[in-house]
């Protein structure tokens, strides 16, 4: 079938379908990105709102993709984004069959959380598993849905990114020792910067900001000319919080 509804596209010279691994990734990066920020919103603020709109608008793309991923406005931006890269074709019906996964992902927390406003592990846990997936995709074009298309189907999957569907798989080097040093070095400075950063204790926001002089700047470079008479003017938002008179100190304008 080559109609509006087709999945996937036929190249010459490939035995199945294929689509654009490389448009692939581009639009897991662009739902994953809104789905980490509507995730964080409603975590640290308990708001779910975004999230739930999230939800609706994740569950149309999938739905989309579904019946023809050059449909998906995700796929479509995403491949408007990379379209002067040389395309990277991988087998569809995997892809398809990992799609269909994010679908019914997304209807559970359709019903969970948009129709009946449930708020609980089971979100937590599906969330979760839908930016695991997103983030393998896009970070290391690795599609984790895809790796159980052959649970389920008889044809094994062919034409995966990276030939790791090949048989034998391509031999790549493990890791280097002086890689491994790198590694424990980098993992090493972290934990003491971890440790400093919480020895000096938390910042408290605008009174817990270090002034000019306690900086060993000398007052007078703060001093605003008559030049800079708009630039000590304070800010609605200092106004609002009642932050005037602590906005003019830390900006040298008091």
């Amino acid at each position: 079938m080559n109609g509006i509804l087709a999945f996937g596209e036929q190249v010459d010279g490939y035995p199945v379908r294929v689509v654009n691994e490389r448009v692939v990734r581009a639009a897991a990066g662009l739902l994953f990105f809104p789905a980490v920020l509507s995730f964080m919103h409603s975590f640290l603020l308990g708001n779910f709102q975004y999230t739930r709109l999230f939800i609706i608008v994740f569950l149309i793309d999938m739905a989309l993709r579904q019946l023809n991923p050059r449909w998906a406005p995700s796929m479509i931006v995403g491949g408007w984004i990379v379209r002067h890269q040389a395309p990277e074709w991988v087998g569809a019906p995997q892809k398809r069959f990992a799609w269909g996964l994010g679908l019914l992902l997304g209807l559970a927390m359709l019903y969970l959380m948009v129709f009946n406003r449930y708020m609980g592990p089971l979100n937590m846990l599906i969330c979760g598993s839908c930016l695991l997936l997103m983030f393998f995709e896009t970070a290391f074009g690795i599609c984790l849905g895809c790796k159980l298309y052959n649970l389920f189907h008889h044809e094994q999957a062919q034409l995966c990114p990276g030939g790791v569907c090949e048989v034998p798989a391509q031999r790549v080097p493990g890791l280097r020792p002086a890689q491994l040093a790198s590694l424990a070095a980098f993992v090493a400075v972290t934990v003491l910067a971890a440790r400093w950063v919480q020895a000096t204790g938390p910042m408290g926001g605008f009174d817990d900001m270090a002034t000019l002089e306690e900086m060993g700047v000398p007052a007078t470079a703060g001093q605003p000319s008559a030049a800079d008479d708009g630039r000590c003017k304070v800010p609605d938002f200092a106004k609002a919080i009642g932050h005037e008179e602590l906005w003019k100190k830390h900006n040298g304008c008091s």
